[in-house]
């Protein structure tokens, strides 16, 4: 019998400030242990918290993005549980009062196409510190740089229903707060982090089954494997007569298992309550618009602008929006004079080449632009082209004066022209002769020698011309 997989994902991205939620140390990654930490976030008697306006202005901003209702009233709370790198013994959080609520991520599901995907909620709060068991044999020691930096958590509602679509999930979402300045999102960092929920039931039922949370899971391509996996074991625990437990799973990457870590806690066990340090947190309409209007255009209005205005194919379309500077790159590309389509194949190709490799763009939008247009008028031909490309980014410079010094600009002299055909036609007896009894394809094999004649030089598009009329074509 089949069984059906019903996945929600709980998303933790920590915002792009410089100083923490609560306090005024800085935010910043690989310092040395303990040495970001003050009063407040160490949790010491008498400190008292002070929300980060940027926190605040980069959460509803996250919201807006994701087509969330902001609240104009939320409220902080306690979430008590005990942990070693958890200092006051709480963390800040918010429960039945989160910034925003019901929002929607469109994505593309690999077995069902584009499909909107429900967000509960997004709330506000503090990171814990980080525990290391790979410092000292056989102890754990404590980090709490990490100790108060700000997060935003984003809960999708239970509409994924397999591991490969919540990949794209979380690869849309991160694209997006990325695109919105939100946050870079970094796994590698730990600016991202997934917690992903599970259940499996026949189909056709509403009633969802029982539920685990996988957690340890350090790429989307993990979190892909995880929930694979444990789709599997629980239709092997209920195909063997068994009832799934909820349970924390974490999972193993380098043995590809899941694993119990501890039982599942519910809302209760956390005895949430409203922090009496901390006021609600009140947002003016006025000033949540003015955040809605400073959003930049996202990556699916950029697709569609693309495709809709600059004829682009939804496939090019899709690669140049992947990373918010690539896009902006091409936009200044197209702004500069390119055709569309010249841009998005120079763009594609040795572009991202070199941006794959170093982050850097090696030669500047307007230069590209320039270059392109240096193709399009017939002054130099694509391979020409490409090695001017090459020459700029050692030598910078203009793609003309590049040009220049490689000796690669086109020859459309017809003077020239007429010489290099005639050179062609005296060394081509044999060829010359079968063109003119019928062989017309050997037209393209006397323009080829024109342009080895000429090292390249001639513009093929006067080559030819010039060929059939000393041919008598």
């Amino acid at each position: 019998m089949s069984w059906e997989t019903v996945i929600g994902l709980e998303v933790h991205v920590q915002l792009a400030t410089r100083s923490k939620m609560f306090c005024g140390c800085a935010v910043s990654f690989g310092e040395e242990p303990n040495t970001n930490v003050c009063p407040v976030c160490l949790g010491l008697p008498g400190a008292l918290p002070v929300p980060n306006a940027e926190a605040i202005r980069l959460g509803v901003r996250a919201a807006l993005a994701l087509r969330c209702t902001v609240h104009p009233a939320s409220i902080f709370a306690r979430k008590n549980y005990f942990y070693p790198d958890l200092p006051k013994g709480y963390q800040i959080s918010q429960y039945d009062r989160p910034l925003a609520t019901g929002g929607t991520l469109q994505i593309e599901s690999p077995e069902r196409g584009t499909l909107d995907v429900g967000i509960t909620r997004l709330h506000l709060e503090e990171d814990a510190g980080k525990s290391l068991h790979d410092r000292f044999p056989g102890l754990t020691a404590v980090d709490l740089n990490r100790a108060g930096v700000p997060l935003a958590e984003i809960v999708s509602e239970p509409d994924l229903r397999s591991a490969a679509e919540a990949r794209a999930y979380l690869t849309t979402m991160k694209q997006r707060l990325v695109y919105a300045g939100v946050s870079d999102a970094s796994m590698e960092k730990g600016h991202l982090r997934v917690d992903a929920n599970i259940s499996v039931r026949r189909p056709g039922t509403d009633r969802l089954g029982t539920k685990t949370e996988v957690k340890n899971v350090n790429s989307f391509a993990n979190v892909e494997r995880a929930l694979a996996l444990e789709r599997v074991r629980q239709i092997a625990v209920l195909e063997g007569g068994g009832a799934v437990q909820q349970v924390t799973m974490l999972f193993d990457a380098a043995t590809g298992t899941v694993r119990p870590m501890r039982s599942k806690e519910e809302s209760h066990d956390y005895r949430y309550f409203p922090d009496p340090d901390l006021p609600p947190l009140v947002l003016a309409t006025e000033w949540v618009e003015q955040v809605r209007r400073g959003l930049p255009e996202l990556p699916d209005a950029r697709r569609g602008r693309l495709v809709q205005e600059l004829g682009l194919s939804e496939y090019d379309a899709k690669v140049l929006t992947a990373e918010p500077q690539i896009a902006q790159y091409y936009d200044d590309v197209v702004a500069g004079g390119a055709e569309p389509k010249a841009a998005a194949n120079w763009v594609m190709t040795e572009v991202m080449g070199g941006w794959n490799q170093s982050a850097v763009f090696g030669v500047g939008a307007v230069q590209l632009a320039e270059l392109i247009g240096l193709v399009g008028d017939g002054t130099l031909s694509l391979q020409s082209a490409k090695r001017v490309y090459a020459e700029l980014l050692g030598a910078g410079g203009s793609p003309r004066q590049a040009a220049e010094r490689l000796g690669v600009i086109q020859v459309r002299d017809e003077a020239a022209l007429e010489a290099w055909v005639d050179e062609v036609i005296a060394a081509s007896p044999a060829e010359v002769q079968r063109f003119r009894e019928g062989e017309a394809k050997l037209l393209g094999f006397l323009v080829g020698q024109v342009m080895k004649r000429s090292k390249g030089k001639a513009d093929p598009k006067g080559v030819q011309p010039v060929l059939l009329r000393k041919l008598g074509a």
